[in-house]
């Protein structure tokens, strides 16, 4: 079993990833525990002073200036999570809920909360008991950090709210044995500011789009080989008159996936009257380049957000000072959960294109919709229709949701950030585009068999080769849904580009 140290420096998207679907036993590092009992050594100084401290002995966003009594103050940390757990709609997944708890847990190990170690050290308990709150997806405008949710998370650690399944397919609140959190002076407050909803659902969602890097140019070399492209545009001298981070090493991929040359491509430069190909495979490298970019500078953006202080007041100790501030605000992950859903959106566009050449006879020498004895067979029509309804609706999730605001405690939270819903957004995009480029698979391979003799060779014989274990060629109609559904779970599990790898090495993503 892993150990899994949490010190509030170290996640990556990898590592949360990692975190969240192995087994292993979470723990606080020595380091961090010193640090976060000197910040509650110094609270509780100052509450011994009977001094005045926004969020330890003082009422919340707007009463602000109302002082609570010291005999009270439990009590208040009580109902702020009471009051505050009004999420709405579906619950976020365990894995997602899962993610949330660990970056928590994370965020509070920096030691500027001013809570107590028992506290971050009750999540981990949480966490080693597989005891994951659920916690709807609704009600967060990410701004005062995400509070609907996040005090649905916090209402389980009280014992008060309701946790899910081993399968997480149902929920109920047995705490196994675990003592429920009893919150004291400003620990209420510091489990629900910051960003670690919308950051959590992010980062997940980052890792699959990762993956879909790679997959979008195995897809791509599979199906510029079963429409007879050209690999002239991926010639390395190319990439070196626009030097863009993610041009020269998607063409890179994309010949090291379809190898020198094989079979198709020759019968390509011996028989093709084509000067050009389309966009769609011409422009591979621009195209997936550009999303590669886009997916590093979101992952910079959340990585750094995943290892901040993001409550409010942060609590300085050395320097002898409590600091109100807006460091829960979520506007830099709102802004790359926008950016990011716009470039797997992208992605999965030129990926449908593709799919598109496939089935219609002015863009290949393929029977049209790849149907054998077309007309008594439809062949894949509708699974080009499905494609757009997917593209379409992705371009509906890319629509900024930074860009709106709303006021909100009275106009004390005048600005606020709906990154939870640019988050929420961006992992339904990547589930789309998923599924697209399982289509795309689907195309690609049965386009192969029918020009075969001709072979592929390389990381694309490979591809072929582990989809085919599963989705054979469809001589006749079927349910293509069921062959979609197979596919993307390969992609899910990292199945092709993993057998793809071995043989020509790692790609970049």
């Amino acid at each position: 079993m892993k150990k899994f140290v949490i010190d509030g420096k170290s996640i990556t998207v990898n590592s949360l990833y990692s975190m969240v679907h192995d087994a292993g036993k979470f723990e606080l590092a020595n380091e961090a525990k010193t640090e976060i009992k000197k910040s509650r050594d110094y609270i509780e100084g100052r509450i011994a002073k009977g001094e005045v401290m926004y969020g330890v002995n003082t009422g919340f966003g707007a009463f602000s200036s109302v002082r609570i009594s010291d005999s009270q103050i439990e009590q208040l940390q009580k109902n702020l999570i009471r009051s505050h757990s009004v999420g709405i709609g579906e619950p976020f997944t365990k894995f997602q809920s899962k993610a949330m708890m660990i970056l928590r847990a994370n965020t509070l190990a920096r030691g500027f909360s001013g809570i107590r170690v028992e506290t971050v050290e009750k999540i981990l308990e949480f966490l080693n008991n597989d005891l994951i709150p659920v916690i709807p997806s609704q009600g967060s405008v990410g701004a005062s950090g995400d509070l609907a949710p996040l005090s649905h998370l916090a209402l389980t650690l009280m014992g008060e709210g309701d946790i899910w399944s081993a399968d997480g397919k149902s929920f109920g609140n047995e705490l196994k044995g675990v003592k429920p959190l009893e919150l004291k002076a400003k620990e209420g407050l510091s489990l629900i500011n910051g960003c670690q909803v919308m950051t959590a659902v992010g980062m997940l969602a980052l890792y699959d789009s990762r993956q879909l890097l790679k997959i979008a140019d195995i897809s791509g070399a599979m199906s510029l080989e079963g429409l007879r492209g050209s690999r002239g545009p991926f010639d390395p001298l190319i990439a070196a008159t626009r030097p863009h981070m993610g041009e020269a090493p998607t063409a890179k991929n994309l010949l090291r996936v379809m190898g020198a040359k094989s079979e198709i491509s020759e019968s390509h430069l011996e028989n093709d009257p084509r000067v050009q190909d389309a966009y769609s495979l011409r422009c591979m490298p621009a195209v997936h380049g550009a999303a590669k970019m886009a997916v590093d500078y979101c992952v910079k953006v959340l990585e750094t957000e995943a290892n901040s202080a993001t409550d409010n007041p942060l609590v300085f100790a050395d320097a002898g000072k409590i600091l109100s501030c807006g460091n829960f605000h979520g506007m830099p992950v709102a802004h790359a959960m926008d950016f990011a859903a716009i470039a797997i959106s992208s992605l999965a566009s030129i990926s449908h294109e593709r799919i598109s050449k496939f089935i219609s006879t002015q863009m290949s020498e393929l029977p049209p919709f790849l149907a054998p004895n077309g007309g008594l067979n439809s062949g894949h029509m509708i699974v080009q229709v499905a494609s757009a309804s997917l593209v379409s609706e992705n371009k509906v999730l890319a629509h900024p949701a930074s860009v709106d605001s709303m006021p909100t405690s009275a106009e004390k939270e005048d600005h606020v950030s709906m990154g939870t819903i640019a988050a929420r957004k961006f992992a339904k995009v990547v589930e789309n585009a998923q599924n697209v480029f399982a289509m795309e698979f689907l195309a690609s391979t049965q386009a192969l068999d029918m020009i075969a003799p001709l072979q592929p060779t390389d990381g694309v014989k490979v591809a072929f080769d582990v989809i085919r274990t599963e989705v054979p060629f469809a001589k006749e109609d079927r349910i293509f849904a069921k062959d979609v559904a197979k596919i993307r779970a390969m992609i899910q599990s990292g199945k092709i580009v993993t057998a793809v790898e071995v043989k020509v090495g790692e790609l970049h993503a």
